[in-house]
């Protein structure tokens, strides 16, 4: 096994024991970070950026995160909302008004960020490669009707949630989610997070490694529906060989496809948990921070089939929030101890057929450190 490099604070010595007994297991290559009060006190990483373990895992090593984009996009409406560009309670339809067709007039934005606006789903795309066009799946998506009364249910939007929030911030910036977040996020803090990636990285990109005993046709399972049985895919099927591939990487799809590391992930989520600053660089006010900890949903996730407390943009668990991707990655900030803890990694592990705790323990190994 590749040795674990980089710093960890001695009282955050678990994270890096963590790490190093998920590195011997089900890990090939991985990277944890936590960053407190806006500053990293563990940057570490380890193992191999490739499944034949040729390739050592570096600093600079990037991989899809998945779903654990999402956190990266909620935190661009946050920051629009706190300029005053964008209302979260106001109609997406004032910022988008082809939107207001087939009774989604009363679609909030907030809905659109807290999972309950009714569009779990993209109707129109039948292979992966009709999501690389974004005016054709926010055209679609506009003209659909929602499943359900919006506000009064959630459930998981996967990839709409990046073309609904992504849409918005453009008609209000006129820019991409990526391009946004590119200029406004990435930037200022020197974070090395990517929605859409540029071929002059390509090189470090790690690829994503299908679980044990399948191969890269393995693919995101459809969500389960309210009755308890499997919705139809009416969207399309994205496997791992779609993720390592390089239209994914030059496509923009702001749910699914930044790239970075744990050091990028938590740096840029740090933000949040530090009440809007980390690095000396400040983002959005304190208050443009409460948004993403204060709940806009509890109850059955109609997607998920699980019950979920949804925020707006992100996930709720007690006291903490985030959100993780389809393989393992995760990111989970706390803003009563003002810590932001990031797990990402390149060997996928698949739930149905494993258990997977491994972004989970390292998480639990940063709270023990602020013991």
């Amino acid at each position: 096994m590749s040795g674990i490099e980089g710093f960890c604070d001695p009282r955050f010595a678990a994270v890096r024991e963590a790490l190093a007994a998920s590195l011997r297991t089900d890990d090939v290559g991985a990277s944890a970070a936590v960053y407190l009060h806006g500053e990293p006190v563990v940057d570490i990483w380890g193992g191999y950026a490739d499944a034949d373990r040729s390739v050592r895992w570096e600093r600079d090593t990037l991989t899809c995160v998945n779903s654990t984009t999402k956190n990266m996009t909620a935190l661009c409406a946050l920051i629009l909302a706190d300029r005053g560009r964008l209302d979260l309670s106001a109609p997406v339809a004032a910022y988008w008004p082809e939107f207001a067709a087939a009774g989604k007039e009363s679609v909030l934005v907030r809905h659109v960020l807290s999972h309950t606006a009714g569009l779990p789903d993209v109707s129109g795309p039948a292979v992966v490669e009709d999501l690389y066009d974004w005016e054709r799946v926010t055209a679609e998506l506009a003209s659909q009707a929602p499943e359900w009364e919006p506000g009064t249910a959630a459930g998981y939007h996967a990839l709409t949630f990046g073309f609904l929030v992504g849409e918005i911030v453009r008609r209000v910036t006129g820019r991409s989610l990526g391009e946004f977040f590119a200029t406004e996020v990435a930037e200022p803090l020197g974070a090395d997070f990517h929605i859409g990636l540029s071929a002059e990285h390509d090189h470090r990109v790690a690829p994503l490694i299908p679980p044990p005993s399948l191969s890269d046709e393995y693919a995101a399972a459809a969500p389960q529906g309210p009755d308890g049985y499997r919705r139809e895919n009416t969207g399309a099927t994205i496997r791992v060989k779609d993720t390592n591939s390089a239209a994914w990487r030059r496509a923009e799809l702001p749910a699914v496809n930044g790239f970075g590391n744990a050091r990028s992930v938590a740096l840029v989520q740090s933000v949040l948990s530090n009440r809007g600053e980390a690095g000396g660089v400040r983002l959005l006010s304190p208050q443009g921070c409460s948004p993403a900890w204060q709940e806009e949903y509890r109850g059955d996730d109609r997607v998920l089939r699980t019950p979920m407390s949804w925020t707006v943009g992100f996930a709720g668990f007690g006291n903490t929030f985030g959100w993780g991707g389809w393989g393992g990655s995760l990111v989970a900030s706390d803003p009563d101890s003002r810590m932001t803890v990031a797990y990402v990694m390149n060997q996928m592990l698949d739930r149905e057929r494993q258990e997977d705790n491994r972004g989970m323990e390292i998480v639990m190994a940063a709270f023990s450190g602020l013991r």
